[in-house]
């Protein structure tokens, strides 16, 4: 849906600006009040809590919503890296190999920059970054020496990194392949990583930095929510794998009402998935963290990404390889304004191997059913997740060997995130009873994954939660 600031209708205003939700306040928003504090004692109040309509904007998709008309589901990855920031390849390299394996849509997600403008790179450190003179070689018989612009300096030879707007002219397509503007956002507080991915940007965000954790976050939002508002285009701005360096805990995510947006799955190896006897898995915070904000905050779900964040393109075993994770996007068309409106409906699911045909919660009987795309020789167990009305709130810090409290999410009843019901059927489907907070399906293949990125892992799809929306 494209928008300008000439639209009237209040509802609409709140569609075409949830991709930024609770950035820039709408008419009928209420504040959350400051003094609420989250049950760590933390108080919060970073933003809005939202108003009637937008509840209902950024409902889940449902049965006999208009967004259902024409479902078409698209594939796309929304974090990756070039030679523009830390990967080891050419940008065109990377697009052409996520077009040839029928990605519809694309981000690339440097570092704190934009593929804009010049920037040269010395052949040495391509070949020290790549591992060898082989990345070069593919690189001129892919795209051959008219393409490819080199140039002599002083010290070394040099070859110019290629612009979104030139990978753009080869390979998009209308319907078929798209190309997002993005960015990495890479900010830290007290030598914590806090990274955060803008989708569709028009200009460069920089680092605001903050005094915590929760005010970075919030900040670098801000930030987004002003150039979106200025601009008039929506921005998707995601919070990227919060175990990395143990930076941001679940209740830092819950607290920050204004996010909307994490990475349930990121396949760069070195993210503390699973995390640790003291920290809990990525999963486990995705639920503490919808428990806490429907419940105890009033204000919407966290929705989860599958991402690759991938660095390393050359086959290097341990690296972050592409093709491990992704989400696919239900949107009329695909363009970057459809994609993102429809991701803040939760019309999405998240991925690391499953696929689907069909996802759908019916609102009329209150039933979430999924239709698994099968491969041959794997079976499928779909779990329905959740977190049910009157759960143990008790909670408690983790303590060191010394029974000291020790930092990080605190400890929570197995209550939250309980497995609801367990199936087998490649049509698994769930009737809510109407006790939960919420309902998430999480669906796993048999057998080893292909390019795990840590020990043990399936492949996995992840739904969004519904059954929130009162």
């Amino acid at each position: 849906m494209m928008w300008t600031k000439t639209i009237s209708s209040p509802l609409l205003v709140l569609l075409a600006g949830l991709a930024v939700w609770g950035w820039s306040d709408p008419p009928t928003a209420k504040r959350v009040a400051t003094e609420k504090q989250d049950v760590s004692g933390v108080t919060v109040g970073l933003s809005p809590a939202p108003s009637d309509a937008a509840w209902e904007a950024a409902k889940p998709w449902q049965d006999g919503s208009a967004e259902s008309v024409t479902p078409k589901w698209y594939r796309g990855n929304l974090h990756t890296h070039s030679f523009w920031s830390d990967g080891d390849d050419f940008p065109e390299m990377i697009v052409r190999w996520y077009a040839d394996q029928g990605y519809h849509f694309l981000a690339l997600t440097d570092h704190n920059i934009l593929s804009r403008g010049e920037k040269w790179m010395s052949l040495d450190t391509v070949e020290k970054r790549s591992g060898g003179q082989e990345c070069m070689e593919k690189y001129q018989t892919a795209f051959g020496d008219d393409w490819i612009q080199t140039r002599e300096s002083q010290s070394d030879k040099q070859v110019l990194l290629c612009s979104l707007e030139r990978i753009r002219e080869r390979f998009e397509k209308e319907g078929e392949f798209l190309l997002i503007e993005a960015e990495e956002i890479s900010d830290s507080v007290n030598g914590k990583p806090i990274h955060m991915n803008a989708s569709n940007l028009e200009q460069l965000l920089r680092p605001t930095g903050g005094a915590s954790v929760r005010e970075a976050i919030d900040s670098n939002l801000r930030a987004a929510a002003e150039q979106a508002e200025r601009t008039g285009r929506q921005i998707l701005v995601h919070l990227n794998h919060p175990n990395f360096g143990w930076a941001v805990t679940a209740e830092d995510l819950a607290a920050v009402t204004r996010n909307r947006f994490f990475e349930v799955y990121n396949g760069h190896p070195g993210v503390n998935h699973n995390g640790d006897a003291n920290r809990p898995s990525i999963e486990r915070m995705w639920d503490i963290v919808n428990t806490l904000r429907i419940d105890k905050f009033d204000v919407l779900p966290l929705f989860g990404l599958a991402v690759d964040d991938s660095h390393n393109y050359h086959g290097k075993p341990g690296g972050s390889h592409p093709g491990r994770g992704w989400v696919c996007v239900r949107a009329d068309q695909l363009n970057a304004e459809q994609l993102i409106g429809a991701m803040q409906r939760g019309d999405f699911y998240a991925s690391s191997g499953v696929e689907l045909k069909a996802l759908q919660f019916n609102k009329q009987n209150q039933i979430l059913e999924l239709e698994i795309v099968p491969a041959a020789g794997v079976t499928y167990q779909t779990q329905f997740i959740g977190t049910r009305k009157g759960y143990d709130t008790k909670t408690q810090s983790k303590k060191d060997a010394n029974g000291k409290p020790m930092p990080g999410t605190r400890a929570y009843s197995a209550d939250i995130g309980e497995v609801l019901a367990t199936s087998d059927s490649l049509n698994p489907k769930y009737p809510l009873k109407g006790d939960e907070l919420y309902v998430r399906a999480v669906i796993t293949a048999s057998g080893d994954h292909p390019d795990p990125s840590f020990a043990g892992q399936k492949a996995q799809a992840w739904t969004q939660p519904v059954g929130w929306e009162k």
